[in-house]
């Protein structure tokens, strides 16, 4: 009986109890949940890619010139010290007219990056049209084919962390803590459906055009 007992102490003291251990032992167990973590976060970064990075080539929305009035540095309210020392938003007001003169803005604003001189006319996008020629309600972008790739570059992105999820969420592998099913055995499992071929395909080709889409992006 003593014996027994002794056995079990040496089972348990080879057991990292301190929080860390706890919570990856906890992370390690969710397997499939985990999955379904990687699957939502990679589809909402290729979403958000997607639709920002199609504003900005200017392939959705209603191009045209916003005739800048004045630009000024805009602050939210709750700025940190650090956070407004190291970032400038600069919100520049003007009007509007898209390239078919069909909508027009006198109240339009749009955020960029550096400050422009009154009668520069830079090239947006508009998002969202306003609701009359006055009101200062529509949305616009300033449209750019190197910030649109880099938006693309996380739409890639996102197909890394799906392909990710899909392997998780059919094998039940935890990358994280202590994983109730080794990676031999879930690469193995996996190997015996399209899981595979698919977690590789996405992973391959999420890699490769987030790569691409980024260094496209210097030279355009």
């Amino acid at each position: 009986m003593a014996q027994t007992q002794g056995t079990g102490k040496g089972k348990g003291a080879g057991i990292d109890r301190s929080p860390a251990g706890l919570v990856g032992r906890a992370f390690g167990r969710l397997g499939r949940a985990g999955g379904v973590v990687f699957l939502l976060a990679g589809l909402a970064l290729s979403g958000w890619g997607a639709y920002e990075g199609a504003y900005l080539a200017g392939w959705v929305g209603t191009h045209g010139t916003l005739t800048v009035k004045q630009c000024e540095v805009s602050y939210p309210n709750n700025a940190s010290r650090s956070h407004r020392k190291n970032r400038h938003p600069i919100r520049c007001e003007g009007s509007f007219v898209s390239d078919d003169g069909k909508s027009k803005d006198a109240g339009a604003a749009v955020q960029v990056r550096q400050r422009y001189a009154p009668g520069t006319e830079l090239s947006v996008q508009q998002t969202d049209v306003s609701t009359t020629d006055s009101a200062a309600d529509g949305d616009y972008v300033q449209s750019g084919m190197d910030r649109a790739w880099r938006f693309f570059s996380a739409f890639f992105g996102g197909w890394v962390l799906t392909g990710l999820g899909v392997f998780c969420l059919a094998t039940g592998y935890a990358p994280f803590g202590e994983s109730r099913i080794s990676y031999d055995a879930a690469w193995s499992a996996a190997g015996r459906g399209v899981t595979r071929p698919i977690m590789i395909g996405m992973i391959g080709v999420g890699l490769v055009g987030a790569g691409a889409s980024f260094l496209v992006s210097y030279f355009v």
